[in-house]
């Protein structure tokens, strides 16, 4: 016998012949989310590419004004040069280069203004076609100094040539 207190079902019986569907709109929906899922995950990506590798260097004979240009300005390499070597800081360019608190090194000999601890421009050279400076009257620490930094730019930076006077037997060669 049933029980009285249970409440009749006003729903009828589902027919036992005629099966739920299985594609309800919630059921497309998150059918089509895995879908889109799927293919962002699966999709072939771009083909990474690599960086282009630098310019050779060329190790070459360089004179005051030939130096001059590599300042850093017009996408221009930085140079300066240190005891008649010639280094490439441009991957310090933003101390050497243009705007750096270094800039006025860059395209010039910075011997003397590095031996002694001055970024004045009346440190550098003027005549860019008269004599290297010859640094004889610097002290004994302000050489030390002088190597000093010389030791760093050879560890951190490239050699990419040597500082001649203009007029001298190498720097002819580099024009011939």
């Amino acid at each position: 016998m049933a029980d009285a207190t249970a409440i009749p079902s006003t729903l009828p019986a589902p027919d036992p012949t005629h099966a739920a569907s299985v594609f309800t709109p919630i059921n497309v929906l998150l059918l089509s989310l895995f879908g889109i899922l799927v293919y962002f995950r699966l999709r072939p990506s771009a083909p990474q590419t690599l960086p282009r590798a630098p310019p050779a260097t060329v190790f070459r004979t360089f004179t005051p004004p030939t130096l001059f240009p590599y300042n850093g300005l017009n996408s221009m390499p930085v140079y300066l040069a240190v005891r008649g070597r010639v280094f490439d800081v441009t991957s310090g360019r933003n101390f050497y280069g243009p705007g750096g608190p270094y800039a006025n090194f860059a395209g010039r000999d910075a011997s003397r203004g590095l031996a002694c601890g001055s970024f004045d421009e009346d440190m550098l050279t003027k005549d860019l076609d008269g004599p290297l400076d010859t640094l004889e009257d610097l002290d004994a620490e302000q050489m030390e100094a002088l190597r000093g930094w010389e030791e760093r730019f050879d560890e951190k930076y490239l050699v990419v040539g040597k500082l001649v006077p203009v007029g001298s037997p190498e720097a002819d060669e580099t024009k011939a």
